[in-house]
């Protein structure tokens, strides 16, 4: 199980990058428009770095919705691969069947 803390942190993340999300993707929209003076763009570069940090996309980090695990994780099921493993032992997993040879 992962810290407390640092779940929270990552939820906290999560709602930052919800909440700036229509306002990043204007600014990125302006920046990247060529066809606007070159004082508006930079204008709105600046407005975008002001933003906070954490509500960028990329500072979000995937963990498992079981544990918490960081690492390990698989984007389809949202979870580690040992939580995966133990509900799948316990067949909690549909169409997962365990490896024998």
């Amino acid at each position: 199980m992962a810290k407390k803390s640092a779940i929270e942190r990552n939820n906290k993340r999560k709602e930052l990058v919800k909440k700036y999300a229509g306002r990043r993707e204007r600014l990125k929209e302006i920046i990247a428009n060529e066809d606007l003076p070159l004082e508006e763009r930079f204008e709105a570069r600046l407005k975008l770095a002001a933003l906070p940090r954490n509500s960028a996309e990329n500072r979000v980090r995937n963990r498992c919705e079981v544990t918490g695990r960081p690492r390990g994780f698989y984007r389809k099921l949202r979870m580690s691969r040992i939580a995966l493993r133990e509900m799948g032992n316990q067949g909690k997993v549909p169409g997962l069947v365990k490896s024998s040879w």
